[in-house]
């Protein structure tokens, strides 16, 4: 049988449920009643046996309707129920004997333990007129003087004890209130840890971007120092070269050395133009977009067992390398999220040369996921939102756009857009 805590002040004061309480004290009181009742034997006009039957009667009410069922201690019309029948035997057992008034806590403990507001006011104020009756059984009925004695001695009970339950309700009511903000706290404090969590991977996410694009811009600079400066100044030391050739013959003893001069002067161009070439974004270091779009699926096929089809169409132009570079970073991140969440047995890289821009789509068909809960926990589908949310920020740098498509079993779709810009305009 389990142990369940029933409503009420009395669960709410101790913070544990009163088994004790509910399933011995009412016992104990109405035996020691029964023994003190065989003791004392019937007074005149009594019968023993209706006496010693009622207190079995109540036993067995308490048995059958509590003690045995503590699954009904929740349902306030049965308890109410069991409630007024206890109420009931105790009140003839009070008529028929003023003792049995000390049987009178069985029922106030019910009363707060089993009964909900505001019943349980109702049903402690009956008790206190029945344990009232009881002790104002000794009090002259005949006179006026004795009647306002039974009267007063009523009236204070019910007073007394209906003050009691009003201010055990305020302390339930408080301690309610007090757990109600703890759990709000304990759920901002989640939620607190939840959005540090989120602040800490984004920061770090926002990190690494500012590495690679401090990295991307200083390897621009470079390229254009080479090229600009050492590549345009050999270039123009061969044209030189040349032009002498074509306006003077060279004399004979000059020959060798002035080709030994061109020789090395074009090898160092080759090594300046190498070197300009080097400086563009690992893979696209010697492939245009679309092959390094399909070196990158062909590694990640390699490693998750999944083959990717990767096609191309329209005329393809040259982009600007950090156009490149970021669209091939978005197909490395949505290949990832991929193989990290999808559960995918398809998945396909289209690079699409349109008009005025590039569009890259990454698909599969995984079991997907409900945007509207994108980046809602650090567990969500994208890995917390932080691909996604690197993903459009250096897409948005370069005025293009990121699309998210998915539904749960219906797999996912990543759309993401550039505007066609001239290789090299971005300075």
């Amino acid at each position: 049988m389990s142990r369940r805590r029933p409503p009420g002040p009395v669960a709410a004061a101790q913070g544990e449920p009163p088994f004790l309480l509910i399933t011995v004290v009412p016992y104990t009181l109405l035996a020691a009643l029964v023994v003190f009742k065989v003791a004392k034997g019937p007074s005149a006009g009594d019968s023993l046996v209706i006496d010693l039957g009622l207190c079995g009667l109540a036993a067995a009410w308490m048995l059958g309707m509590v003690t045995l069922r503590p699954a009904w201690w929740e349902r306030p019309r049965i308890m109410g129920v069991f409630f007024t029948g206890l109420l009931a035997i105790t009140a003839i057992l009070v008529v028929r004997d003023p003792w049995f008034g000390l049987f009178t806590p069985a029922p106030y403990i019910y009363a707060f333990t089993l009964l909900r507001w505001p019943w349980r006011l109702a049903g402690v104020a009956a008790v206190a007129i029945v344990s009232g009756t009881a002790q104002a059984s000794d009090a002259p009925k005949t006179t006026a003087s004795g009647l306002a004695i039974s009267a007063l001695i009523v009236v204070v009970n019910v007073v007394m004890m209906c003050v009691t339950a009003w201010v055990l309700r305020l302390a339930e009511q408080e301690r309610e209130q007090r757990l109600q903000a703890l759990a709000e706290l304990s759920r901002a404090n989640r939620l607190l840890a939840a959005t540090l969590a989120e602040n800490a991977g984004l920061h770090t996410q926002l990190l690494t971007q500012a590495r690679e694009a401090g990295v991307l811009d200083e390897r621009r600079r470079m390229a254009r120092e080479i090229h600009d400066t050492l590549a345009q100044g050999l270039a123009g030391i061969i044209a030189q070269l040349q032009a002498a050739e074509q306006m003077h013959e060279v004399p004979a003893q000059w020959q060798r050395p002035f080709a030994a001069v061109k020789g090395l002067a074009r090898e160092t161009l080759s090594e300046a133009r190498r070197s300009v070439d080097a400086l563009r974004p690992e893979p696209l270091e010697t492939t245009r977009l679309g092959d390094a779009l399909a070196e990158v699926a062909g590694r990640w096929s390699r490693l998750h067992g999944l083959a990717v089809q990767v096609t191309t169409t329209g005329t393809v132009r040259p982009m600007a390398p950090e156009a490149e570079f970021a669209l091939l970073r978005t197909a490395q991140e949505a290949l990832a999220n991929v193989a990290k969440h999808a559960g995918a047995t398809r998945a396909g890289v289209t690079l699409s040369y349109l008009d005025h821009e590039v569009a890259l789509d990454v698909r599969d068909d995984g079991k997907g996921f409900d945007p509207a809960h994108l980046g809602a926990s650090p567990t969500s589908p994208s890995g917390g939102g932080f691909g996604l949310t690197i993903m459009r920020q250096r897409l948005e740098e370069l005025s293009g756009s990121l699309q998210v498509e998915s539904e749960p079993g219906a797999g996912t779709g990543i759309s993401a857009s550039i505007p066609t810009v001239p290789a090299g305009s971005h300075a």
